[in-house]
C-alpha cells in the first residue's frame, strides 16, 4: 500500500532582525546633538556631561563635543571654549 506522509508543522521558520548594539562613537570622535554614542542591554556604560539615556539604555549626545570615556562614565566635552565645562572634565 502507498502512504502519503502527513503535513507536519516545523519549529524552525523564524527568523530575526539583528539589533546592531555596541559602541558607535569611540574616544575622540566628534558627537553631535542626538548622536548615538552606545547601544547596550542593561546599562555597563553610564552616562555622564552632556550625555543622556533613552528608555532602552542607549547613550546619546545632547551637546556639540568629544566623546570621552572615563571608567565606566561616557561624557561629551565640548569644543567650544565658551561652552561651560566642568573643571575635572578638561584634562
Amino acid at each position: 500500500m502507498a502512504h502519503k506522509k502527513g503535513q507536519g508543522s516545523t519549529k524552525n521558520g523564524r527568523d530575526s532582525n539583528p539589533q546592531y548594539r555596541g559602541i558607535k562613537l569611540y574616544g575622540g570622535q566628534d558627537a553631535q546633538p542626538g548622536s548615538i554614542i552606545v547601544r547596550q542591554v542593561g546599562t555597563p556604560f553610564k552616562a555622564g556631561y552632556n550625555v543622556r539615556m533613552g528608555s532602552d539604555n542607549t547613550l546619546y549626545s545632547v551637546g556639540n563635543g568629544k566623546v570621552v570615556f572615563r571608567g565606566r562614565d561616557v561624557h561629551v566635552v565640548p569644543t567650544d571654549a565658551n561652552s561651560p565645562c566642568p573643571v575635572w572634565l578638561k584634562n
